[in-house]
């Protein structure tokens, strides 16, 4: 078992001044690269995570799948991610939740509440990673969720609503866990090789789960009141604001679609160049035009040509034919389409130019989610509470967050990721800034217990 940091030690006391409990955190000998001494401002009356024990969680988990090179390699269905279930099993019980794993393998850690009748409030993320990935992306949102538990049966408050804290399968693989609670997974999709040398159906009954079951995992609309998920920004709109809380308004879609340009392979040496039919030149225009018409529009919507296959790829021979990737995200749908329409007009141009063709083919679609208003009301009101800047911002990224959508309101809360660096052994937040969400997410939940909306 990894040994965990050392101890974290805390300090509250009482500004009378600003009638306030003022939460010290005394971090420096905690050997975890920390700041010094930390003063967050906490709303009188407001419920607390315990600091230390979120991080100290933290930290251990980070060591199921540490590589020698700093990172974590905690892919879905490997060795290292069966272990680190156990661990969140374990401190699932001891949290006082009721543990079950469902037919997909989601982990379900359950505590009721006052009201038999009422629907869950859930709390959820993953603590798979992708390959050479880090410690924060899912496991900061997983934790917390956790320490919630915690803190709720530390200080013996009974919600009245149920909660759930969901522990999704397979995120960074294509949201598996989730998308099998929302319906979205597909019989096919069982038979997706994944890397851990597994197939989704195959990773599913190594997790204790039952591919043929799956029908019991889903959800119907209104099945749970609320879903709020706390994650690491993955940006660096927050660290640059200098803003502690994200108050994220939706997650993107995404359209990607792949580019075919046909052009005429010859001879590079004894083809003068105005006989030439070139498809990598009109590759290159058409790179820049999606450059150029993604940024001319207001707003946070991006563009992307991150694949690119020339044909036949020989140095002295011109290249006859080039496939390319084109990924558009935003969270107004229509947004996309209209770009991409704009992105084909234009290309026909450089088609003209370069006497080549272009083909499209949409083959990936995953429509946006734009989180409740009422919620995002919540999570603002309640970070202003406790003393936390905030900001209204979208997710660029996809999150398990963006399947429940489909089955109740939800909420997500970012938090700082230094350097915007994700999907990386780099990849670092705060301790202050997690425990800051942390409370975030604690007292979110406890105001949507009160009053839903």
């Amino acid at each position: 078992m990894y040994p965990g940091p050392p101890i974290l030690h805390t300090l509250p006391y009482i500004d009378m001044n600003r009638r306030q409990f003022v939460y010290r955190s005394t971090l420096a000998a905690c050997g975890l690269n920390l700041r010094p001494p930390l003063f967050t401002l906490v709303a009188q009356g407001s419920p607390l995570v315990d600091g230390r024990r979120l991080n100290a969680n933290l930290e251990q988990m980070g060591g199921y799948g540490r590589t020698a090179m700093g990172g974590i390699e905690r892919i879905a269905f490997s060795p290292a991610n069966l272990e680190a279930r156990e661990f969140v099993k374990e401190l699932m019980r001891t949290a006082q939740l009721e543990v079950t794993v469902d037919a997909v393998g989601n982990i379900i850690g359950r505590r009721e509440g006052r009201d038999e009748d009422a629907p869950p409030l859930m709390l959820g993320s993953h603590i798979d990673s992708v390959p050479q990935g880090g410690n924060y992306d899912g496991p900061v949102g997983t934790m917390s969720a956790i320490e919630v538990a915690y803190t709720l049966a530390d200080g013996d408050i009974l919600l009245r609503h149920p909660l759930e804290v969901a522990v999704f399968i397979n995120e960074e693989g294509g949201k598996t866990g989730s998308r099998a609670m929302s319906g979205e997974l597909n019989p096919e999709d069982l038979d997706l090789p994944t890397r851990s040398g597994h197939t989704i159906g195959e990773g599913i009954a190594i997790l204790g789960g039952d591919p043929s079951a799956l029908n019991s995992v889903k959800r119907g609309p209104g099945s749970i009141a609320a879903y709020l998920e706390l994650h690491v920004e993955q940006g660096r709109a927050l660290e640059k604001e200098g803003v502690d809380i994200g108050v994220v308004e939706g997650i993107v879609g995404i359209k990607r679609w792949r580019v075919t340009i046909d052009g005429f392979a010859n001879h590079a040496g004894t083809t003068p160049m105005n006989d030439r039919r070139d498809a990598l030149l009109a590759a290159a225009g058409f790179i820049q035009i999606v450059n150029r018409t993604v940024s001319a529009v207001e707003g946070r919507q991006v563009g992307t040509v991150g694949q690119l296959e020339v044909s036949p790829g020989a140095p002295n021979v011109i290249p006859g034919q080039v496939t390319l990737s084109l990924e558009i995200r935003d969270l107004d749908m229509e947004k996309i389409d209209r770009l991409f329409q704009t992105i084909e007009v234009e290309s026909q141009e450089v088609a003209s130019a370069t006497r080549t063709t272009f083909r499209s083919e949409q083959f990936y679609v995953s429509h946006s989610a734009p989180t409740a208003e009422s919620i995002r009301q919540t999570i603002a009101e309640v970070a202003t509470d406790l003393g936390y800047s905030n900001l209204r911002m979208p997710s660029g990224a996809g999150h398990d967050a963006q399947s429940i959508a489909l089955l109740a309101p939800i909420g997500m809360i970012f938090i700082p990721s230094v350097g915007g660096i994700s999907h990386s052994p780099q990849e670092y937040s705060r301790p202050e800034d997690i425990v800051n969400g942390a409370n975030v997410l604690l007292n979110t939940l406890l105001a949507l217990d009160k009053n839903p909306r």
